[in-house]
């Protein structure tokens, strides 16, 4: 995967620090370099974009003026944001706006290219996991793309930076965090019962204090669960 990038940096020097850095990355593809918040956004209306790595202490303007941009109009989505300064002050106001990683001036190598994994994980998760219309999901397992009937889903169960989605016939193994599939899935109808479990309420048989029963499978029930899972399979049942 390649993510189209630009740079929105007023210090040349840091900006072609951070350019050296890009040029090296095989993931990334540098479309644009600018020195204030007004020449981006310009730009960002009319270009793909899926990554800007922003300085937030511009001279011009406030680098949080890009981010505010996407606030004021929900309908255009926000590429991932990768900020750098020297001062690291801007941090907690910057991940109140979800950008995916703060970078401390000067990045090394290993930390700019731990912030780029983070993003292309994050982005491929993303596509791998699409198009819920109510009834089915698409989703992409071995390279190909599946659509999954959402009243045929069991279980899903954690396997690291994978998923395994369990359905009446068969199981796919999807690239995708549990907190990422979850948050796609429709509300009310699947509980996570465990850090690595997710149900599909409409599919539990039984369940005590320690476990909840699937088509003769016991999965692992947390303790901290048990009242939520009655509460919602009340609300399944009536």
């Amino acid at each position: 995967m390649t993510l189209n990038c630009i740079i929105v940096d007023d210090n040349s020097t840091q900006r072609l620090a951070t350019l050296r850095l890009i040029n090296n990355h095989p993931s990334l593809s540098l479309i644009g370099k600018f020195t204030t918040a007004v020449e981006a956004k310009k730009f960002l209306l009319t270009n793909h974009v899926d990554l800007i790595i922003l300085e937030i202490n511009l001279s011009v303007s406030d680098g949080f003026e890009i981010l505010d941009s996407y606030i004021d109009n929900p309908d255009l989505t926000c590429p991932y944001v990768i900020v750098t300064s020297e001062d690291t002050s801007h941090a907690f106001k910057a991940f109140e706006y979800n950008v995916i990683d703060y970078l401390e001036k000067p990045a090394t190598k290993k930390r700019f290219n731990e912030a780029i994994s983070k993003t292309v994980l994050d982005a491929k998760m993303k596509e791998n996991f699409q198009d819920y219309d109510g009834d089915h999901i698409f989703v992409k397992s071995n390279l190909k793309k599946r659509k999954i009937y959402i009243n045929e889903i069991k279980w899903i169960e954690a396997l690291g930076d994978y998923v395994k989605l369990i359905t009446n016939n068969k199981s796919f193994v999807i690239l995708s965090t549990m907190k990422a599939f979850e948050n796609e899935l429709p509300k009310g109808l699947f509980l996570r019962i465990h850090k690595s479990y997710i149900v599909n309420l409409k599919k539990v048989e039984r369940y005590d204090s320690k476990h909840v029963e699937i088509e003769k499978t016991k999965l692992p029930l947390s303790r901290t669960r048990k009242t939520q899972l009655s509460q919602a399979l009340d609300v399944i049942v009536n």
